[in-house]
């Protein structure tokens, strides 16, 4: 299943290694992120305290010292040599990093061996107090949307339904009844992360301007849309610089990122209109009428979700490693993704047609210093195979 991998990483961390950093564990909604925390408690050997932030007061500064506190009188009642502190949604208290790092600090002055393991949802939030309070304290996993091998094993999925359903695991027992799926997506996923991952914890002036944002770059995914021709399909007043806040607070929840275009140049890449992409195909597909069966049939629009759904692929991939991913194109030539690792540079073309191939590729590859140049798709790597590789194994 999903959590396989790092639960082991995890469990190795803590049980294995001398307490070092405190383990902090990011991911969307609804992942597995809680469900493989309470694998490891049913698996470890060492006592534990797992809490949650769900139901506390966001001013409430003392709730975490009072868990801590619970945490060194079980460690002193047992008989073991560690203790492990886990705070789920812990981006919900205000403050908190400095909190952390209070007690952080306390239990190393006094050479208490309190693990600490912290869950969250909102990676912008997290990523600030991680930065500001517990530089050089903490490492840092990222739990992303679930590939092709993972829906494959744990839910049965095909290639046809993970390309159009995508990757949530607590959605797959709905795709019998598209609209009940399709609801659920919607209301439970990405409402649920809009409202509670960034307009919760987030100022954000215009919330209806940035639905209708998510909307219309979910729609658009995969393709490469300007600031100003959205602002034209907008309800809501706005300007560029704040789509492009939005953007990132989207992004952050790991619901919609822009991918900028390749350049050797800094300043090309920040001026250079997004590729939207969705993180998970199911966004695209709940915010369609259309169903699998439909799409299917139409080998333009089909052509699409592959699209999305290797870009999805790639987009998670790139939070777990230093994979820094871009798109390129110069007027009717482009390349659909350019991944960038180690000063190494591969360009991927995805076609579900090879009749409808662009020379893009090769001018690519001739303008650049490129390592590669990789067709997904027919006569080049099946898609299929494709979304279940790290694309590290690429380089």
């Amino acid at each position: 299943m999903y959590s396989k991998l790092e639960l082991k990483l995890i469990k190795k961390r803590i049980e294995k290694e001398p307490r070092k950093f405190i383990q902090v564990i990011v991911g969307p909604r609804q992942v597995g992120k809680t469900t493989m925390l309470k694998q490891f408690t049913q698996q470890t050997s060492l006592p534990y305290h797992f809490v949650a932030a769900d139901a506390v007061s966001a001013a409430d500064n003392s709730w975490i010292a009072q868990q801590w506190e619970v945490a060194r009188i079980r460690l002193k009642q047992s008989e073991s040599n560690a203790f492990v502190l886990i705070f789920d949604e812990i981006q919900k208290v205000a403050n908190w990093s400095e909190m952390i790092k209070k007690q952080w600090d306390y239990d190393n002055l006094h050479d208490l061996p309190i693990k600490v393991i912290l869950l969250g949802s909102s990676r912008l939030l997290l990523q600030q107090g991680l930065t500001e309070s517990l530089a050089g304290r903490y490492e840092l996993t990222y739990l992303t949307h679930w590939n092709f091998s993972e829906m494959e094993e744990a839910f049965g999925f095909n290639y046809n339904q993970y390309i159009y359903f995508g990757g949530y695991p607590g959605a797959a027992d709905l795709i019998n009844d598209e609209d009940r799926w399709r609801s659920y997506v919607k209301d439970a996923l990405i409402e649920s992360s809009i409202s509670k991952d960034i307009l919760m914890l987030t100022r954000v002036d215009k919330p209806a301007l940035m639905r209708n944002l998510f909307e219309i770059g979910a729609n658009f995914s995969g393709q490469e849309l300007s600031f100003n021709k959205i602002l034209g399909q907008l309800q809501d007043a706005g300007n560029t610089t704040t789509l492009s806040h939005y953007l990132q607070l989207l992004n952050s929840a790991c619901l919609l990122g822009g991918l900028e275009k390749y350049s050797p140049e800094i300043n090309r890449k920040r001026a250079s209109s997004p590729k939207f992409q969705v993180y998970n195909n199911a966004f695209l597909s709940a915010l369609q009428d259309r169903t699998l069966d439909v799409v299917i049939q139409d080998p333009k629009a089909w052509g699409r979700w592959v699209e999305s759904a290797v870009g999805a692929h790639l987009l998670n991939e790139s939070l777990k490693s230093n994979l820094d991913l871009y798109y390129w194109r110069d007027r009717n030539d482009e390349v659909d993704f350019v991944l960038s690792y180690k000063n190494r540079i591969i360009g991927l073309e995805v076609k579900s047609n090879y009749a409808l191939r662009t020379k893009g590729m090769s001018v690519f590859q001739d303008r650049f210093q490129v390592d590669k140049v990789l067709l997904i798709g027919q006569e080049g790597i099946p898609v299929e195979d494709f979304l279940k590789i790290n694309p590290l194994e690429l380089f």
